[in-house]
């Protein structure tokens, strides 16, 4: 018998005597997709023609060499992130990731044939693409203002952007089979003080409810509306905040999205999850880890990625949570970025997964000390090993070997791209 089938039998023998089946463990692991984010690929710049410029509270740092340039680049790049991520998963586009630009036609008259090459390859891979609007990043961001701005002309070059891309999400979800993600974020604010905070929000709720008006089919489509803290450029004022989100999302019917670095460096995410749950029904969440703010550095296994993990399972949210991956970093491979990224969230959901029940139970005695102890005591069981079988049984490299893939690519593909 291999080493390893002895070190995972052991481990699965020492977790079932803690009350906790492994196998229902992998079992339930192997059912979650998680949204991997194409702009990781691409530095969030989009393949529209002309000059580019990261407006609207962005911001990539690094330039690492090869990044995407076209459609075509990025989902190579992709394909190599999806063979070395354990599981089954999904891709999230942004509204400015066109296959194909057509003369005289701008974001907002955007329709599935912008797309047509993204549908082909997400069918051929049996995967499901959820659609962001990209509300920044264009001329018509004017002063920082999309939905919000006071001039009709370019809140309704906005609007139509969204409605386009809530038409491209429900023809992703009718021919892939499952229901594509449509998420709005605005990055609409003020950099300074302003004088009035509540035009440009009447304004907002206006736009949005013209953006969501005409209902699609759930089973095609689903909306969500991400908040924000702040962004570069809008640090004193944010329009979409989050208590305008919130109450937008629940007075509207729609799904509150959470981006685990949209909040203060004091906030965790995972604290608000159960709060959530008691009024709404589901939730989508943009997987991030913020330094000091929303810098959208790559997920590590820290204590608010294993917070948020153990909230997401605790108490049976899988089923009403749609994760997604949401960071850039250009100061390392960007594929490599994705890939770690994404595994270190499942390892966190792994823990989860495993968490022998004792400490919930002392909880409910009232018996701190022994909760204490025992949550203590659940961060030094051999997860690892469970890891490294579920590795191996989806055919997928070990932490110690999938960088080999990638450093060759790196010479044969992304280095001819300078």
């Amino acid at each position: 018998m291999a080493k390893g089938q002895v070190l995972f039998d052991s481990a699965k023998e020492y977790y079932g005597t803690l009350g906790v089946d492994v196998e229902r463990a992998l079992s339930i692991l192997d059912g979650m997709q998680l949204g991997l984010h194409a702009w990781q690929g691409d530095d969030v710049r989009g393949f529209e023609t002309g000059d580019f410029s990261l407006t609207g509270g962005c911001q990539v740092t690094g330039s690492y060499p090869g990044r995407a340039r076209t459609a075509d680049e990025l989902r190579a790049d992709l394909d190599l992130a999806m063979k070395l991520i354990p599981g089954h998963h999904r891709v999230g586009l942004q509204g400015h990731q066109v296959d194909r630009m057509f003369p005289g036609v701008d974001r907002d008259a955007y329709t599935i044939e912008n797309f047509r090459s993204w549908l082909d390859w997400a069918k051929d891979r049996k995967i499901g693409l959820d659609l962001a609007p990209a509300f920044y990043g264009h001329d018509k961001l004017d002063h920082n203002f999309s939905l919000s701005h006071p001039d009709p002309a370019v809140r309704d070059f906005w609007i139509s952007h969204g409605i386009a891309c809530r038409k491209i999400g429900e023809t992703f979800g009718r021919e892939l089979g499952t229901p594509s993600i449509v998420n709005f974020w605005m990055p609409d604010g003020f950099k300074d003080t302003p004088s009035d905070r509540f035009a440009p929000r009447q304004r907002m709720v206006e736009a949005l409810d013209r953006c969501f008006a005409e209902k699609l089919d759930p089973a095609f489509e689903r909306d969500t509306l991400e908040q924000k803290l702040f962004g570069i450029g809008v640090e004193s004022c944010t329009i979409g905040s989050h208590e305008f989100c919130m109450l937008y999302a629940a007075s509207r019917g729609l799904i509150l999205c959470f981006d685990t670095g949209h909040f203060h460096p004091t906030e965790q995410v995972s604290d608000k999850l159960s709060a959530v749950f008691c009024m709404m029904d589901e939730l989508f969440l943009h997987v991030s880890r913020g330094v000091r703010w929303d810098s959208d550095h790559v997920t590590v296994i820290n204590d608010d990625l294993l917070n948020l993990a153990r909230e997401s399972v605790a108490y049976g949210y899988l089923d009403k949570i749609h994760f997604g991956l949401d960071f850039f970093d250009a100061t390392i491979n960007r594929i490599a970025a994705l890939v770690i990224g994404a595994r270190s969230f499942q390892k966190a959901l792994l823990i989860a997964l495993l968490e022998p029940a004792g400490a919930k139970l002392a909880e409910r005695r009232f018996d701190y000390t022994e909760r204490l102890s025992l949550q203590e005591a659940a961060k030094a069981m051999p997860w690892g090993i469970v890891w490294n079988e579920w590795c191996e049984r989806r055919n997928v490299p070990s932490d110690f070997e999938f960088m080999k893939e990638i450093r060759d690519y790196e010479k044969r593909v992304l280095a001819a791209r300078g």
